[in-house]
């Protein structure tokens, strides 16, 4: 360590340690200066040497010496408290560490201004998604540690804290490296033990920036490192503080309307009728006229007249002065007003005060508290609508980042029908409004409704903003760290948001509301306000009734005693009686009253045995066209995973989006897994401490956001923002439509098969701004036999995240386990040919096969037959017959033809003999050898075989010429 000595040319310095640990100490000349006759080299104190707190190592004398006044010192450490600039020692270096898009050397230009800046009392770090590193390096003679405090809220950039030796390699500290979450406007705390020798020490922080959110910067201060061997002087206080004792170990803030410079012994004060300041300031700043910004109104309680005095109020610490010109002075105070009527639940009992309802009854808060009427019990929770005074179990605050100035004021104050944000310090004031509740619990009659929600708070709320200002809405559960659940930028027209609590614990909810988040201490916009208007609490455990609600009576009535229902029953219109749901329905959370407390399950599934919610058994059926289609999904029931993008921000810092998802769960319970891995928490110890985890989340679709490990210079890819999209199973069915949630025909190309798709259809509670009625998820299960086993996973192209609206959610998983299971009309028989008196008969799919699992195919079978031979013969045979007798028939009655025409050419001469003439004989002469006709028709009929021989001997009879014969008319003629 190097010593400037003011009344000398030279300095004193140690050498390096030896390896026996010691070390001499010798002169230096001062730069620049040339000087001889040195003193000699002496021997030095041991090298593990250090003074006490409050004092330095005086080189002359090498003697432990105590701190003026104006001045303090840690002993063997050094602090860094004091950031109006970079301190001595610190450097940044911002790099773009993702290379994956564009030109690396255009991204670290884009970066040239990005570090980490002073801020006074602290140091804050960069607000883009550059990745800057604040640097020191220390060299410790023994072993030491760091300590620094910070503020890191927002995880949308990382945040690590890591130590490198002198050899540039990263010590063993990785279960130190990433820094934890810290609540809004708290300060956390962060220790690391150093080891003897150099240490590189980094802060670094990388933003990711998705979509145009900006990053909420991470501040440092105190910076303290422990285990340096001696220090060589005193720091001198910084402006704003002093220490008016020697041998001080820290200094003091001043305090209000009080300055002090940089090494002050005390504070000064200001000429308080001209000048203020606040605490720890190193000026006095001049008063200016008073506006209307500088005071504000509230409500006094009521009177025993039921009326309310509206006051004006300085806001404190008053900076300002009514005696300058322009200048305004408080409004007169006193104006009496009725008071607003008792928030449901309480009750005015002619007193000031609203006191609430006792034990059993109700009240609208206009009215004194009245019983339950019998088979009813009180609907218990809170209900804050009018704003005369602040609820007991509510409590307002002001924080400030950089200062305590705005301390012990009211963040928010009450105006009659609404809550409103006070006006604090100054416009970076964060002021907060918090809501304490004990504990969720259903109604008496409704703890066999385990469903997902336990109760709800809704509230009313509005912003009125002319510049950046933000309100958060958060939730801390059991007191371990708090979320913010939501958050508004700007104004904001009157909405209204709920949020679903799914489990018994204790919560306490926050509203903070900031106007502008700059480190400069400012009042310009002290009229930018939030507005709350009502905050509505559900099934509180400590909660009051504005309202009775049926309940379950026991069998044997006594009052109005309530009994609670057993799991899944619902409470019976007639008999006020618990009865069971029927199957396949699950009974609803907000009603339990009457038949239709019993919701049926969706299509292709069914309820728990507790009635609790619906599931699916992976079993979906589907008639068409009078056939039966039935889908057995087992095989896919395991947790199916998709990697969509890679998308870029509009920095180019590549992301994905990875999907988990649980088609069928495990009958209800959600098997799909997605976790923040920011910290070295193994998924193991996540699923063991799930109830406070706030990072796990359990559905049966999840999201997380993916930061591959080449996209900024980690070690292993980054998962971040995870979210359920899906945790309650609606239904499976071909139809492209189930309550309201409605699938777009060509958002997918068209299956190649003419299978129907089966839709799964889920829903999730989780409630956005952008999201009204909740996220929903359709996964769409497609037959492609070309795909084996798990199948495919694919989100639309139209929509490379999964959804196009931020609402729901598309898949289609293509597998061969996603075609139905096979029946007979899938497959046919082919007969084979007959051998040896035996035929085969073989079974084969119907190609192309769309089919799995369900009919097996059947076996071969063999059959006896008769040879092709034995049958040819016979038909050969019997064709020859039939052929002979075919012929021998035409020949006949072609013979029996001839005949007949011979014997009407006779009776046509006969008929034209002479006129007067006598009849011929009905017969001519029987010629030489020829029959008689007469004798062959009329004569008994001859057998076939007899008529066979006949017309054989037929050429071997006497031929005769026809001739023409002449009637005896014409020979007359």
């Amino acid at each position: 360590m190097q010593l400037h000595s003011p009344t000398t040319d030279y300095h004193f310095e140690y050498t390096e340690c030896d390896s026996s640990g010691s070390r001499w100490r010798v002169a230096v000349p001062n730069p620049s200066v040339e000087c001889s006759g040195l003193p000699d080299p002496v021997k030095g104190k041991e090298c593990t040497f250090s003074c006490a707190s409050g004092e330095y190592l005086e080189m002359k004398n090498q003697v432990c010496s105590k701190c003026a006044e104006g001045t303090y010192s840690l002993g063997s450490g050094i602090k860094f408290d004091e950031w109006d600039e970079l301190p001595a020692g610190f450097s940044n270096v911002a790099t773009f560490m993702d290379t994956a898009v564009g030109s690396a050397e255009n991204k670290a230009d884009s970066c040239n201004n990005s570090s980490w800046t002073p801020r006074g009392n602290y140091i804050e770090s960069n607000r883009d998604d550059c990745t800057v590193s604040l640097i020191y390096a220390v060299h410790l003679k023994k072993s030491g540690s760091v300590f620094f405090e910070y503020q890191y809220i927002d995880n949308n950039i990382f945040f690590e804290f890591f130590i490198q030796n002198d050899q540039c390699k990263e010590m063993e500290s990785t279960a130190d490296k990433w820094v934890k979450l810290t609540d809004n406007g708290e300060w956390g705390s962060h220790s690391v033990t150093l080891k003897s020798g150099s240490n590189i020490l980094y802060w670094r922080t990388t933003g990711i920036l998705m979509g145009s959110k900006v990053v909420k910067p991470v501040l440092v201060k105190n910076i303290t490192i422990e285990g340096v061997a001696y220090t060589s002087e005193c720091f001198a206080c910084k402006p704003g503080t002093f220490s008016d004792k020697p041998g001080s170990s820290g200094c003091q803030v001043c305090p209000r309307n009080t300055y002090s410079e940089k090494g002050a012994k005390e504070c000064t004060k200001c000429k308080e009728e001209m000048y203020y300041s606040d605490e720890g300031s190193s000026v006095c700043i001049e008063r200016p006229p008073c506006t209307n910004k500088d005071f504000f109104q509230i409500h006094t309680p009521c009177d025993k007249e039921g009326k309310t005095q509206i006051m004006y109020k300085w806001i404190e610490p008053k900076i300002c002065r009514e005696d300058l010109p322009n200048a305004l002075t408080l409004p007169p105070s006193g104006e009496r007003k009725d008071c607003p009527p008792c928030n449901p639940g309480f009750y005015n009992n002619a007193s000031s005060s609203c006191t609430p309802c006792p034990p059993g009854t109700f009240s609208d808060g206009t009215q004194e508290c009245r019983a339950c009427p019998a088979g009813t019990e009180p609907a218990l929770g809170f209900e804050y609508k009018w704003w005369n005074i602040l609820p007991g179990n509510m409590k307002t605050s002001c924080f400030n980042v950089g200062n305590s100035k705005c301390d012990g004021m009211n963040g928010w104050e009450v105006a009659g029908d609404h809550i409103q944000s006070g006006a604090g310090g100054s416009d970076n004031d964060y002021l907060i409004l918090n809501l304490h509740i004990p504990g969720f619990k259903p109604p008496t009659s409704v703890t066999g409704a385990t469903g997902s929600e336990l109760g709800r708070i809704t509230f009313i709320f509005e912003t009125i903003c002319s510049a950046d200002c933000v309100l958060y809405f958060m939730a801390d559960v059991n007191r371990k760290n708090t979320n913010v659940v939501e958050s508004w930028e700007r104004s904001k027209e009157k909405q209204s948001y709920t949020h679903i609590i799914s489990k018994n614990a204790s919560f306490t909810f926050t509203w903070a509301f900031q106007r502008i988040n700059e480190g400069q201490d400012s009042r310009q916009f002290i009229n930018d306000m939030a507005k709350i208007y009502s905050i509505t609490v559900t099934n509180a455990v400590d909660g009051v009734a504005s309202s009775c609600r049926a309940c379950a009576l026991g069998s044997e009535q006594s009052g109005s005693s309530c009994v609670p229902c057993p799991t899944g029953h619902y409470i019976e219109k007639e008999t006020s009686q618990c009865k069971e749901c029927p199957a396949n329905t699950f009974l609803s959370i907000h009603q339990v009253y009457g038949r239709e407390a019993c919701i049926p399950c969706g299509p292709g599934s069914k309820s728990t045995k507790d009635h609790s919610a619906c599931f699916s058994d992976c079993l979906v059926s589907y008639i068409k066209d009078n056939q039966s289609l039935n889908y057995d999904f087992s095989n896919l029931s395991q947790v199916g995973s998709l990697m969509s993008g890679p998308s870029f921000t509009s920095r180019g810092t590549k992301f994905f989006h990875f999907f988990n998802i649980s088609l069928c769960g495990n009958e209800g319970k959600k098997m799909a897994i997605c976790t923040d891995n920011i910290t070295d928490v193994t998924l193991k110890d996540m699923v063991a401490e799930s109830e406070d985890f706030s990072n796990f989340v359990g559905a049966f679709v999840c999201q997380s956001t993916i930061i591959p490990s080449d996209s900024k210079g980690f070690r292993t890819a980054l998962a971040l923002q995870s979210n359920s999209l899906a945790d309650r199973f609606l239904g499976a069915t071909v139809e492209t439509m189930l309550e309201n949630i409605s699938i777009k025909t060509d958002m997918f190309p068209a299956s190649p098969s003419k299978i129907p798709d089966v839709h799964f259809f889920y829903k999730s509670s989780t409630v956005t701004t952008s999201c009204e009625n909740g996220r929903a998820t359709v996964v769409t299960m497609r037959c492609n036999p070309n795909k084996p086993d798990q199948g495919e996973l694919s989100v639309p192209s139209s929509c490379p995240a999964g959804t196009c609206d931020g609402c729901i959610f598309y898949f289609v998983w293509e597998s061969a386990e996603a075609c139905p299971l096979c029946t007979e009309q899938d497959y046919h028989e082919i007969e084979g040919a007959c051998k040896k008196g035996f035929q085969e008969t073989l079974y084969v799919w119907n190609e192309p096969k769309h089919c799995i699992k369900g009919v097996p195919l059947p076996e071969k079978r063999t059959s006896t037959c008769e040879t092709v031979d034995f049958w040819l013969k016979v038909g050969a045979g019997v064709g020859a017959f039939t052929a002979v007798l075919l012929i021998a028939l035409t020949c006949y009655f072609w013979k029996k033809n001839q005949k007949l025409e011979y014997k009407y050419s006779k009776l046509v001469m006969t008929a034209n003999s002479k006129e007067c003439e006598l009849p011929a004989a009905d017969s001519c002469a029987i010629m030489e050898g020829e029959d008689n006709e007469e004798e062959i028709v009329y004569s008994n009929k001859q057998s076939l075989l007899g008529k066979l021989k006949s017309l054989a001997t037929k050429e071997k009879e006497d031929h005769f010429e026809s001739v023409q014969l002449k009637s005896s008319r014409s020979q007359n003629i």
